[in-house]
């Protein structure tokens, strides 16, 4: 299926052509019938020639109604755009263009009704023309008459050649439903309708309607029931678990959209006289979708504005908003400016200056990820913004990850994760400078001093020099200081003839190991301590349980003293340490055996 939106003055033959297209009424109001002028959105549908389907969305062409036009166009990615060869082109007329520009609306088919009344021809060129200006490029012009009949096979050819043009959606892609009519039916619940650009939506999806979770109940796309519908599509979807929601609002995929109220945009020129963000209004209407959200503009320099929209919506980077001045007389040009979305999750702003570094920053991205991913932004982008995200964060912001992670679920800027490493090495050599008899830096106090959200970072940050054990982190292998080092080689002499004849506190001091050395000896794997004040050789542990299994099993801590050569100040704390480590195992209160 596909999906084509009519724009264009008011009373130029819109609904008239779309009811001679489709053979159904596309205004739904007994007061639209009445007055003969479209209030609502009204939709329809048929089968071009080639067998495609085709469904419109008929808008509103009177002023007063230009923001249920905008609701109408927004989601559609196609416009048909129709003028009347009796009229030519009107202040209507260039409003919708307008803001089809501003929306980024670049699939167009030009129709100039009631040919029967005049030369089309001239209207054609002049249309034409301000399409060309409006930069939607080569456009087809089609001249027909909707009371007559004359042309229709023509605008049938057209509209096939078209959507034949138009790019294929990603039935893949997070599902982002903008509802544009929504109602209450007996004994079903809630219904709501809208243009299905992209995904797919199925029966028992569990989707998200104003962050909070509904699931699909049913499915219709163009009254025909059906239990999964692929975008581009008309949808009707009945809702379990939801009250009948406002126009404006969207269904959509959990964790596939980033909800905010909180936005940075780049404001595009769109017809008129060139405007720089400055000149924008304070107060705003931005609308996206079938939503028209009120906003306070902040410019931050340059082209950058911040928005702070009334409530939040679901976005990704890259998205395109149309921003109207809502208090603006109808005389004016109420459309101001199309913005393209920079960020949607933007850093508050501090200090002096803040405004104008931030600016920098978004442009100084923008152009250098557009080297890299000029598409859309990317995740080179985001994370030139954000420096490290999690995978998840990336597709909420409209971006998938196509390589593995820095770690895990984290993706880093390179230059950051550069600068990270090196500040890591930065903060352990200054943490082994202020504590000399235990500079091993604990893997939390890294994290909190180099401000990351996860300690699995800081492990994969770990490069030689430093090395990582036990939850901490040196500054190469030991990394004892020299006087403690020096200490525990002179205790590694008194230890090579008698292993377990562990030296006295008196020794211990003599030789410059306190309580806090021989910890620090301890944590560097350079001693084993067994005890209170008792230190061996590493692996002496092993070694004596080796020569215990030589004993008769089981045996006494006499016999375990005199096979080790040593005193039961030693053998005592030693067989305890064996016990623990699973080396030995008592048999009652006097006996032990090895295991």
């Amino acid at each position: 299926m596909h999906v084509v939106a009519t724009a264009g003055h008011v009373d130029h033959g819109k609904s008239t052509l779309v009811r001679a297209l489709t053979g159904m009424e596309p205004d739904r109001l007994d007061e639209e019938r009445r007055r003969g002028l479209t209030i609502e959105l009204g939709y329809a549908w048929t089968a071009l020639p080639s067998g495609e389907r085709l469904a419109f969305v008929d808008v509103p062409g009177h002023e007063r109604f230009l923001g249920t036009m905008l609701a109408g166009v927004g989601p559609v990615p196609a416009v048909m755009v129709v003028v009347a060869a009796d009229e030519g082109w009107m202040p209507q007329s260039e409003e919708h263009l307008v803001a089809l520009e501003a929306l980024g609306v670049r699939h167009c088919l030009l129709v100039v009704t009631r040919s029967d009344l005049a030369d089309p021809a001239p209207v054609v060129a002049q249309a034409l023309a301000r399409l060309d200006t409006a930069g939607l490029g080569e456009v087809e012009a089609v001249a027909v008459s909707g009371r007559t009949g004359q042309g229709l096979p023509e605008l049938r050819q057209a509209l096939d050649r078209l959507v034949t043009g138009l790019p294929r959606p990603d039935p893949a892609a997070a599902v982002r439903l903008w509802i544009d009519r929504a109602f209450s039916v007996t004994g079903s619940g809630t219904v709501i309708t809208g243009t299905l650009p992209a995904g797919t939506v199925s029966v028992g999806d569990e989707l998200l309607l104003a962050g909070e979770p509904v699931r699909v109940r049913g499915l219709e796309s163009l009254k025909e029931p059906r239990d999964t519908v692929t975008g581009v599509a008309r949808v009707a979807v009945n809702l379990r678990g939801h009250d009948v929601p406002g126009r404006g609002h969207a269904l959509v995929t959990p964790g596939g959209w980033t909800y905010t109220d909180l936005v940075d945009v780049r404001v595009a020129h769109v017809g008129g006289p060139r405007r720089e963000a400055a000149g924008l209004p304070r107060r705003l209407t931005v609308h996206v979708g079938s939503a028209a959200v009120a906003a306070e503009a902040r410019p931050l320099g340059g082209r950058v504005v911040r928005l702070r929209l009334a409530r939040p919506v679901p976005l990704h980077l890259g998205d395109v908003l149309l921003l109207r001045d809502p208090g603006r007389a109808r005389s004016e040009a109420r459309v101001l400016a199309g913005a393209s979305v920079l960020d949607v999750r933007p850093p508050a702003l501090g200090r002096r200056g803040a405004a104008r570094r931030r600016a920098a920053q978004l442009e100084s991205a923008r152009l250098e990820s557009a080297l890299l991913e000029p598409a859309a932004p990317g995740t080179a982008y985001a994370l030139r913004l954000h420096r490290l995200l999690r995978a998840a964060d990336l597709r909420a912001m409209g971006v998938e990850p196509d390589t593995p992670g820095t770690s895990g679920e984290w993706y880093a800027d390179p230059g950051h994760w550069k600068d990270l490493g090196r500040r890591l090495v930065e903060a352990v050599r200054h943490y082994a400078a202020g504590h000399p008899l235990d500079p091993a830096m604990p893997i939390e106090a890294a994290r909190h001093e180099l401000g990351l959200p996860d300690r699995r970072l800081v492990a994969t940050l770990v490069r030689p020099p430093l090395t990582l054990a036990g939850g901490r982190i040196a500054a190469g292998p030991g990394g004892l200081p020299e006087p403690v080092a020096r200490a525990v080689e002179r205790l590694r002499r008194d230890l090579a003839a008698r292993p377990f004849h562990a030296p006295d506190a008196g020794r211990l001091a003599e030789l410059g190991l306190g309580p806090r050395e021989l910890a620090a000896a301890e944590r560097a794997g350079s001693l084993l301590r067994v005890g209170e004040g008792v230190a061996l050789l590493p692996g002496a542990d092993a070694r004596a349980a080796e020569l215990l299994s030589r004993l008769p099993q089981p045996f006494t801590v006499s016999q375990a003293r005199h096979a080790l050569g040593t005193t039961r100040r030693v053998v005592v704390p030693l067989l305890e340490h064996l016990d623990r480590a699973g080396l030995t195992e008592r048999v009652d209160e006097v006996h032990r055996r090895c295991r």
